[in-house]
């Protein structure tokens, strides 16, 4: 059924079964996986899914359906995620919104028509103590006004990071935090996909 995919997918997905008593409990890590391979939870990504965990295709597509980090459309590489919940609405997430719709030249639910940037509006990022925020591939930077929100696309386009790392995207486009961070990272997200390197889907630092 994955004979298809590359060998270091396979081995993850391997990998991943082993770890649980029952195959059907690894269909969420293995969504990642799949979502690696195809560039998103394409129709095929399920019914790989369901192949490996004896689940039907419909119940694969139920749990895919239901998280909104599983991107069953194309995304861009770089997916830049505005939260507009209560906290980051008070301060200001509608124009920062606008702004990066504004520099992007596309509106919300939009991808760039060189597939670079994806934009979308998501419901609470957990930072309220930091809003607005906002997360490029799941990685997180708080306290962006508008104008860093500008710089932060342009900075996507013009140095097309390998590697997204939360804490660099804070050092260069952020504001206030809602709590100290701590380690500097050393694992960023190398996909639209959060960071996790069981799955394949976490980079170093260059």
């Amino acid at each position: 059924m994955i004979n298809h995919w590359s060998s270091e997918n396979q081995e993850r997905a391997k990998e991943l079964l082993e770890q649980y008593p029952e195959k059907r409990s690894a269909v969420m890590p293995l969504l990642y996986v799949a979502a690696l391979e195809h560039g998103y939870v394409s129709e095929d990504a399920m019914r790989e899914v369901a192949g490996l965990t004896g689940l039907t295709s419909a119940q694969v597509q139920s749990v895919a359906s239901f998280y909104t980090m599983y991107k069953r459309e194309p995304v861009g590489k770089y997916l830049v995620s505005v939260c507009t919940s209560i906290s980051c609405y008070l301060r200001g997430a509608d124009a920062v919104l606008e702004a990066i719709e504004d520099e992007t030249g596309i509106l919300d639910g939009e991808t760039t028509p060189d597939g670079k940037i994806s934009v979308e509006h998501v419901e609470c990022s957990g930072a309220c103590g930091g809003a607005p925020a906002v997360s490029v591939n799941w990685e997180l930077v708080e306290g962006l006004a508008p104008d860093k929100a500008r710089d932060l696309i342009k900075w996507l386009r013009d140095a097309e990071p390998s590697v997204i790392f939360g804490d660099e995207m804070q050092m260069l486009f952020g504001g206030q935090q809602s709590f100290d961070w701590g380690p500097k990272e050393i694992e960023g997200a190398i996909a639209a996909l959060p960071a996790f390197d069981p799955y394949g889907t976490a980079g170093g630092e260059k």
